[in-house]
């Protein structure tokens, strides 16, 4: 390869499970293109490879519990990456990581668990105890709640039964689907005041579609945790692991 700068020749090449929703996925393509360039410059940005699901597919795994199948259908996604050339792969959805060991079974290129960075993040905030918002599985289930308390120490607070149902319902029926209502937001909201007031220190928005709705700026006092943008930020750490950067 002549004429290609060494930075382009080095960097790896990020696999993307998608579509679980789109919405998140445009998120995840746009900011790590964006990241890319301001870290390198010029012209670069990310080398992606991104297969999309039918999010029909999503919502009817997920609410019905249909988890081996679930697993299955993505394990196929993940070796079409794999096939395709990607380095790594990452999972744009909270949710679906639940099936993580199934559908990597026999992959051979890493996987970037969306807990991992966004754990970090709090350990660096000096938090202890902090709020997890997401769909209900994510919140109802310990999958994720372990792998922040076992690998990280970290005690995770979750809303009550009738707010993991409303929150799965907003995500589900109306974020996942471009829509962002003032009445939405401000549920929310009053969900992460209650929350803190039961002694969380700050929330994990945990799920990728949360961020397109509130953001840091809605409540200055509360840490807010965007496991998106965190997520994104550990892709480009791994995509450029190999490559120097000029600084200046």
């Amino acid at each position: 390869m002549t004429n290609i700068p060494n930075q382009a020749q080095r960097m790896k090449i990020i696999g993307i499970l998608g579509g679980s929703s789109d919405q998140a996925t445009a998120d995840y393509y746009r900011l790590l293109n964006k990241g890319m360039n301001a870290r390198l410059g010029g012209w670069n940005t990310a080398e992606i490879i991104i297969s999309s699901m039918n999010f029909a597919m999503s919502e009817h795994f997920v609410r019905n519990d249909l988890w081996d199948d679930c697993g299955a259908y993505l394990a196929d996604k993940a070796q079409g990456l794999e096939r395709a050339g990607a380095d790594f792969i990452l999972c744009v959805s909270n949710t679906l990581h639940r099936v993580a060991d199934r559908f990597m079974t026999g992959i051979d290129i890493p996987f970037l668990h969306i807990a991992d960075p966004t754990a970090r993040a709090i350990q660096a905030a000096g938090l202890k105890r902090v709020a997890l918002l997401g769909t209900r599985p994510v919140m109802a289930t310990d999958d994720m709640k372990r792998r922040y308390r076992d690998q990280f120490g970290i005690d995770i607070l979750v809303p009550d039964e009738a707010d993991q149902i409303a929150t799965d319902r907003i995500i589900f029926d109306e974020l996942c689907r471009g829509l962002f209502t003032p009445a939405s937001k401000a549920a929310y909201l009053d969900l992460i005041d209650r929350l803190v007031m039961q002694g969380a220190e700050g929330v994990i928005l945990g799920c990728t579609e949360i961020p397109l709705l509130i953001e840091q700026a809605d409540r200055p006092q509360v840490p807010m945790f965007n496991t998106l943008a965190l997520h994104v930020e550990a892709a480009l750490d791994l995509a450029l692991r190999d490559v120097a950067i000029k600084q200046g």
